[in-house]
């Protein structure tokens, strides 16, 4: 006998629903990310998906181009067990001209983190703000395309910074692009500490 559904109650709660087993995708493939755009927050989504995938056991290797200063997320991370984080550049610069230690630090970054995806140590690998280096010339994009067609299939790479040419989007299985509506800077709200760096 068929029963037809009860009328909800003001106490009665949806049914929860599940995933099937069937429907869940093992993740021993890695992908490739793109978090880029005008907008902020792709280095705060690139260091939240580090802290997830630490969480589930994975080692993450977080490289950050341009950026030679510590920003505030710096110790934090590297304290977390299974994230490493190396800093590739001598200061956070825009809109100046790179010197000669910039792209010795970008070069000797790309090299590194080249060599750390091919080893595949690592279950991620994160190139925070690479495609500023490459907007800058302090990288060639033949290196970095090199890097994106050999990546082992075991390791997900993810890249970040606003710029990217669209000559490497097909690189990417997942590709986030940050549009600014809106930003406090437009009335002269500086970086904050803990918020902007």
């Amino acid at each position: 006998m068929i029963t037809a559904p009860q009328p909800a109650t003001r106490n009665s709660h949806p049914p929860l629903i599940t995933h099937h087993p069937s429907l869940i995708m093992k993740t021993d493939i890695g992908k490739t990310h793109f978090y880029t755009g005008n907008g902020k927050g792709k280095t705060t989504a690139a260091i939240g998906l580090a802290i997830r995938a630490a969480g589930a056991g994975m080692k993450v290797y977080f490289a950050q181009f341009v950026k030679g200063m510590k920003y505030s997320e710096f110790d934090l991370l590297n304290s977390i067990e299974n994230i490493e984080v190396h800093l590739f550049g001598t200061e956070c610069f825009i809109n100046k001209t790179p010197e000669k230690e910039d792209i010795l630090a970008a070069q000797n970054g790309l090299k590194t983190v080249t060599d750390i995806v091919s080893s595949e140590k690592y279950d991620m690998v994160i190139l925070d703000e690479i495609f500023i280096a490459l907007y800058y010339k302090l990288i060639d994009q033949q290196q970095l395309s090199y890097l994106l067609t050999s990546k082992p299939p075991s390791v997900e790479l993810v890249l970040t910074g606003r710029y990217t040419p669209k000559e490497l989007y097909p690189y990417a299985d997942l590709i986030t692009e940050m549009n600014e509506v809106k930003h406090y800077y437009n009335d002269g709200v500086l970086s904050r500490k803990g918020i902007d760096h």
